[in-house]
C-alpha cells in the first residue's frame, strides 16, 4: 500500500524540481529576479504563492496538533488569528507596504529609528524564520517515515537537504509557480477528501457525540489566557511578516498587492475550515496517537488512496516552498541588511546573488541543528511567531503609521521584545505553561508608546 504514496510523492517532488530548474534557467539573471521574481508575478500565481507560504508544516502539524489535542471548539478560536490578521493585511498593509519597502522590513525600519535597529531587528527576523525552517524539515521527516517506513531523522535530513538545494537554484520564481502548483493540487485533495473523513468518524453528529467533553469546551483544557497565548501569535506574525512583503513586493504595483491580500484572506479561511474538518475526525479514529503533529498525515493514509498520495505529496511540496520562501527571506537580510550595507557596499549585482545563496546552505544547517532543541512542532511554530511577533511587528506597524514613533522608542520595543521572548522560552523554559507572547507583545507595545512619548523632545531637535 505505502508503495503507491512513494511513488506518487517522489514523482510530484522530481516534477517540481525540474520544473524550479526550469523556471531559473528562463528567469534569473539578476539579484532582483532572484529575489522578487522580477516583480511581475500574475494575480493568481501571487495569490497562490502567498497562500502556500501559510500553508507550510504549522498549519498541517503545529496547527493540526493544536486540534487534535484541545478540541475543534479551542482549534476555531486558535485559527481565528490568522483570517483576522490577513484581514487587516489586505485591507490596510500590503498596499502601504508595497510602496515602502524595496526587500527587506529592517531597510525600512532602518530609515525610521536607524542602522543599530536595522542590525537588531533582522538578527531577530533571522532567529525567528531558521525556526520555522526547521519545523519544516521536520514535517517532511514525519510525512516520509508515515509514508515509507524511513526513520524520522533521516527523512528530515533528506527533506532538509531538497529543501536546500531548490532555494539555492531557484529564487522567488521557482518558489512562486510551484507554490501555486502544489495550493491548487492540495485544496482540491482535501475538498475530497473531508466528507469521506467525517463520514469514517460517524458522521458529523456520531462524531461530536463521540468526542471527550472537555475537547468539546470553549478552551479545551487549557485556561483563557493559556489559549490567549497560542492565538496572538498568528496575528503578531502576520501583521509584520516580511515573508508576506516580499511577495507583495513581487507584484506589479501597489494595487496588484491589496488585490492579492483579499484573494489571501478568502483562501485562507477556506483552509482553516478544511483543516479543522480534516483534523477532527482523528480524535476519534486514531485516539491514541504518540505524536499528535502527525494527526492530520494519519487521516490522509485513511482515505482512498490515490486522494490521500496527493495530499501527502502536495504538503511534502508546500512544506518545501515554504522552507525555501524562508530559507530565501532570511539570506537576503544576510545579503542586503548585513553583507552590503556593511562589508561590501559597492558589490556587485553577481555577488550579492552568491552571497545569498551561500547564506540559504549555512542558515538551513543552522535550521537542521535547532530542529533537535524543541519537544514538537507546535513548541517551535509558537517561538517562531512570538520572537517575530514582539520584536519586529510593533516597530514595523509604527513606521507605516506613527509618526510621532522615536529611534529610542522603536530600538526599546524591540530589544524588549526579542529578549522577552527567548528568556521566557529559553531560559525559563515557559512558566506557567504560558507562550511567551502574553507577556512580550504588550511589554514590547508599551515600550514603544511611553518610550517614545518621552522622547519626542529630543526626537525634534535631533
Amino acid at each position: 500500500m505505502k508503495n503507491i504514496y512513494l511513488i506518487v510523492i517522489v514523482s510530484y517532488l522530481l516534477g517540481i524540481s525540474i520544473y524550479g530548474w526550469y523556471l531559473n534557467r528562463k528567469h534569473i539573471e539578476t539579484s532582483d529576479d532572484f529575489v522578487t521574481g522580477g516583480r511581475s508575478f500574475p494575480l493568481p500565481i501571487l495569490i497562490g504563492t502567498l497562500l502556500a507560504t501559510w500553508m507550510g508544516s504549522g498549519m498541517v502539524t503545529g496547527t493540526a496538533n493544536f486540534i487534535y489535542t484541545y478540541g475543534p471548539v479551542a482549534g476555531l478560536i486558535h485559527l481565528i488569528g490568522e483570517p483576522l490578521g490577513l484581514l487587516l493585511v489586505a485591507l490596510f498593509l500590503a498596499k502601504r507596504a508595497r510602496e515602502k519597502t524595496s526587500y527587506t522590513i529592517p531597510e525600512l525600519i532602518e530609515r525610521k529609528f536607524g542602522p543599530v535597529a536595522r542590525v537588531i531587528l533582522a538578527i531577530c527576523i533571522i532567529l525567528s524564520y531558521v525556526g520555522i525552517v526547521s519545523y519544516q524539515f521536520e514535517a517532511g521527516g514525519y510525512i516520509l517515515n508515515i509514508t515509507t517506513g524511513m526513520g524520522v531523522k533521516a527523512g528530515t535530513l533528506l527533506s532538509a537537504v531538497i529543501i536546500i538545494f531548490l532555494s539555492v537554484v531557484g529564487g522567488l520564481v521557482s518558489v512562486a509557480y510551484t507554490d501555486a502548483i502544489g495550493t491548487l493540487i492540495i485544496f482540491s485533495a482535501m475538498i475530497i477528501g473531508l466528507p469521506i473523513a467525517i463520514a469514517q468518524a460517524g458522521g458529523l453528529s456520531g462524531m461530536i457525540s463521540a468526542i471527550p467533553a472537555e475537547q468539546l469546551s470553549l478552551t479545551g483544557k487549557l485556561s483563557g489566557v493559556q489559549l490567549l497565548g497560542y492565538t496572538l501569535p498568528t496575528i503578531f506574525l502576520v501583521l509584520g511578516e516580511q515573508n508576506l512583503y516580499q511577495r507583495f513586493g513581487s507584484a506589479k504595483n501597489a494595487e496588484e498587492s491589496r488585490k492579492s491580500g483579499i484573494g489571501l484572506f478568502w483562501l485562507g479561511l477556506l483552509l482553516d475550515i478544511l483543516i479543522l474538518g480534516l483534523v477532527t475526525p482523528a480524535i476519534i479514529l486514531y485516539p491514541n496517537l504518540k505524536n499528535p503533529d502527525t494527526a492530520f498525515f494519519q487521516v490522509a493514509m485513511g482515505l482512498p488512496e490515490i486522494v490521500g498520495a496527493f495530499m501527502l505529496a502536495s504538503s511534502v511540496a508546500l512544506f518545501i516552498t515554504t522552507a525555501d520562501s524562508y530559507l530565501l527571506s532570511a539570506g537576503t537580510n544576510i545579503t542586503y541588511d548585513f553583507w552590503a550595507r556593511f562589508i561590501n557596499k559597492n558589490a556587485s549585482d553577481k555577488e550579492k546573488l552568491i552571497v545569498t545563496r551561500v547564506s540559504i546552505v549555512v542558515l538551513g544547517i543552522l535550521a537542521l541543528i535547532i530542529g533537535k532543541f524543541f519537544p514538537s512542532i507546535l513548541s517551535m511554530q509558537m517561538y517562531a511567531y512570538s520572537i517575530y511577533g514582539a520584536a519586529i511587528t510593533p516597530a514595523f506597524l509604527a513606521c507605516l503609521f506613527w509618526d510621532k514613533a522615536t529611534k529610542a522608542g522603536g530600538l526599546t520595543s524591540i530589544i524588549v521584545g526579542a529578549s522577552t521572548v527567548l528568556i521566557w522560552e529559553i531560559v525559563l523554559k515557559n512558566p506557567m505553561d504560558l507562550n511567551s507572547i502574553v507577556i512580550a507583545g504588550p511589554l514590547s507595545i508599551v515600550c514603544l508608546v511611553v518610550v517614545s512619548l518621552l522622547t519626542q523632545n529630543r526626537a525634534r531637535e535631533v
